[in-house]
């Protein structure tokens, strides 16, 4: 099975790090973590521009999902490298597919001091099966263009802390 090389720069978490342990290959437990990182890019030209935001889930495995279970909180600044790989499988007769991202390599952009504003600000890492929040669509992206997904007008986007609309 062939993987693709998948690099997500100047992202920042769109929520907590979500750390569980799971039965490894060899029946030992093994430290899994997972991640939603989103990056904005910006498209068109003149009026036309607008950004565009794109979510990955990342999943991390060993001491680096330890590390951004510990470190990371919602809104900090990563630049993750990793790979994609195409999970199809069979259920009940039917082709399920999917894309699964695995991160092999990920930065830590924020200062030591940012970090702990970030972590202090949000408190503790919700535990897996806690529910994910629910998504919402991005009224206006900066520049006030308008985006996919919109909400009408009259509604103002959620923004984070860093004044960049939260897709979800």
């Amino acid at each position: 099975m062939a993987f693709v090389r998948v690099e997500q720069r100047n992202a920042h978490l769109a929520s907590a790090v979500r750390l569980v342990s799971v039965k490894g290959r060899d029946g030992q437990p093994v430290s899994k973590a997972t991640l939603t990182a989103i990056s904005n890019t910006r498209k068109g030209s003149a009026e036309n521009r607008g950004e565009e935001a794109t979510a990955i889930q990342w999943t991390l495995w060993g001491q680096r999902a330890e590390n951004a279970a510990q470190y990371l909180a919602k809104g900090s600044h990563v630049n993750v490298v990793g790979r994609v790989q195409n999970n199809n499988y069979e259920r009940e007769g039917e082709t399920v597919y999917s894309m699964a991202f695995t991160a092999e390599e990920i930065d830590y952009l924020d200062t030591k001091a940012e970090g702990e504003a970030l972590r202090g600000k949000h408190g503790p890492t919700p535990e897996e099966g806690d529910p994910m929040p629910a998504s919402k669509p991005i009224a206006k992206a900066k520049g006030g263009k308008s985006t996919k997904g919109k909400k009408p007008a009259t509604e103002q986007a959620e923004l984070d802390e860093h004044g960049d609309p939260i897709p979800f």
